[in-house]
């Protein structure tokens, strides 16, 4: 099925066309048939002549309805344009087709009513070069009369053609069901209606929902239970869970960005050359009317923020109204006020802050260099997962540079300096340490993920440990080398007798100078800031082996000319190696093979 929306001023003839279009009533209020002037959104459907259902929502002519018209054409494709051949052009056709022009709505026709009471064709001759000047180029342009059934089998026609001409939807395409209707069904719950313009949405659905998830319990189309749906559709869809209002979305978790501030492009509208903005307006997307404060970036680029976040895309159209100007009645078409100001495309839903002197300029310059899309995206925001870009409305380009991350290639190629510029400085700064660690090259690189890091990595860098070095390991600095030296000759004399603190103090050998010797090959560490010759594990246990066996802690003391400070952790050290065993709380042994 399709969907199209109707359009024009006050007391043209649109729901009576629809009426007779459908044999349904439009006007769902009984103040609405009272007055016989549509103040809420209707709805009501027919099958043309090729079989194609067609859904329409009739919207208010009157100017003091101008958001509700504007929540029933946001979602809609196409529309159908009513003039009056009686009145002509009047100011609130004029509004309407500017909204229409600023939303980007360029499938249409034509229909001018009450052909039965005055010669239709000045009105379609001026009417139809108004459409096409404001982008309905291909709008067929058609008399009627819902009153006698004039030219109606002609229209249903003519909508079969429209309907052909409409783009397919994408079945697959996340879901944005705008809300313009919520009710109440006893037994039910809550209801909501709205137009599915994409994408599917079943029962048993969790869908988005303000703050929260809402279950779809149950579906209908066009009066119709179903158990699922693709736009384009009119669908009632019955809820659990969520706050549903007029202006929400129903959305497919995780597909939209919901965000107050956008930066986009203004599109002027009604044949105005320049777009003059007050400081702040309304903006409205689907059936969403917000406030927003308007901040000019330059060169037809403005950042908005919105009153309350919206879910967005690059690649929506916003229409921006000034909500407090209002028409003159006594004013023609032509110099009516009208009150929608420009059509406004979106460029950057997470748009970067601007906090220097000249930012703005430099911003508008930066989206007027590329068309929008993943790579605009990645200039500006240089790293974003695959998921947040399809969730800004853009699929990624090209491969991944580590796990979900795609990066801006301008930007990973001066990382990857940096990175080698940030660890030869670490060196240089700490020549005792191993290597510069992972994490604190992601700080220093403002990276979000550690597994970046790993990504930038290329020879003679390796990651090893936790750590990112450069090249095989380098000698001791000088003065470090000269303490280990002397250390080394002092246990020549007595291998096993490992220096005490104060003594490793007196030489200068630290935690971070003994880590650097152990690193280096020049020693062996046994525990905590205690130190042998390398090798000298090996020739204990050659020593332990010629004792009696099993041997005790203090015979093995004797044995190796040590401590017990040092005899009790080389023994643990001697077992996690295999070359003693413990067998009781007091003996060990060495394995026959060592013996």
């Amino acid at each position: 099925m399709q969907v199209v929306a109707t359009a024009g001023h006050v007391d043209h003839g649109k729901s009576t066309l629809v009426r007779a279009l459908t044999g349904m009533e439009p006007d769902r209020l009984a103040e609405e048939r009272r007055r016989g002037l549509t103040i809420e959104l209707g709805y009501a459907w027919t099958t043309l002549p090729s079989g194609e259902r067609l859904a329409f929502v009739d919207v208010p002519g009157h100017e003091r309805f101008l958001g509700t018209t504007l929540a029933g054409v946001g979602p809609v494709p196409a529309v159908m344009f009513v003039v009056a051949a009686d009145e002509g052009w009047m100011p609130q056709s004029q509004e309407h087709l500017v909204a229409l022009e600023a939303l980007g709505v360029r499938h249409g026709l034509l229909a001018v009513t009450r052909a039965d009471l005055a010669d239709p064709t000045p009105v379609v001759e001026e009417a139809g070069a108004r459409l096409a000047a404001a982008g309905l180029t291909r709008a067929e342009a058609l008399a009627v009369s819902g009153h006698t059934g004039q030219g109606l089998g002609e229209l249903r026609r003519a909508l079969d053609r429209l309907v052909a001409r409409l783009p397919e939807p994408d079945p697959g395409a996340p879901v944005r069901l705008w809300i313009d209707r919520v009710f109440s069904v006893r037994g039910s719950g809550t209801v909501v209606t709205g137009t599915l313009p994409a994408g599917r949405v079943a029962v048993g659905d969790e869908l988005v929902l303000g703050d929260g998830l809402a279950r779809v319990r149950a579906l209908e189309c066009l009066k119709e239970p179903v158990t699922s749906v693709t736009g384009v559709a009119r669908v009632a869809v019955n809820l659990r869970g969520g706050a549903a209002e007029r202006g929400r979305a129903l959305l497919t978790p995780g597909a939209w960005t919901m965000t107050d501030l956008a930066d986009v492009r203004l599109s002027p509208v009604g044949g105005a050359r320049e777009i003059s903005l007050p400081g702040r307006l309304s903006a409205h997307l689907g059936s969403a009317a917000v406030g927003c404060a308007v901040r000019p970036l330059g060169d037809g680029v403005v950042r908005l923020r919105l009153a309350r976040p919206l879910p967005l895309h690059v690649g929506d159209v916003l229409l921006l109204r000034d909500p407090g100007r209002a028409t003159g009645k006594s004013a023609g078409a032509d110099r009516t006020e009208v009150r929608v100001l420009a059509g406004a495309s979106v460029l950057d839903v997470r748009p970067p802050p601007l906090r220097r002197r000249g930012a703005a300029r430099l911003r508008a310059a930066e989206l007027t260099k590329a068309p929008p899309g993943a790579g605009a995206l990645l200039r500006t925001h240089r790293l974003l997962r695959g998921a947040d870009l399809l969730a800004m409305g853009c699929a990624p380009e090209g491969e991944p540079v580590c796990g979900d991350w795609h990066a801006d290639p301008g930007h990973w190629s001066l990382l990857g300096e940096r990175l080698a510029e940030t660890v030869a400085r670490h060196a240089a700064e700490h020549p005792l340490e191993p290597g510069m660690p992972v994490e604190a090259v992601r700080n220093v690189l403002g990276l979000p993920d550690r597994r970046l890091v790993a990504a930038l990595v290329r020879p003679p860098l390796a990651v090893t440990g936790g750590r990112i070095v450069s090249g095989p390991p380098r000698g001791l600095p000088e003065p470090v080398a000269r303490a280990v030296s002397r250390l080394r000759a002092e246990l020549s004399a007595r291998p096993f007798l490992a220096p005490e603190a104060g003594r490793l103090a007196e030489l200068g050998l630290g935690p971070r100078e003994l880590a650097a010797a152990v690193r280096a090959g020049m020693l062996l560490r046994i525990a905590d800031g205690i130190v042998l010759l390398p090798g000298a594990d090996v020739a204990a246990a050659r020593l332990l082996a010629r004792l009696p066996q099993p041997f005790t802690v203090s015979q093995a003391r004797q044995a190796l000319d040590t401590s017990r400070r040092v005899a009790v952790p080389l023994l643990e050290h001697l077992d996690r190696d295999g070359l003693t065993e413990r067998l009781d709380g007091v003996n060990r042994r060495c394995p026959a093979s060592t013996r």
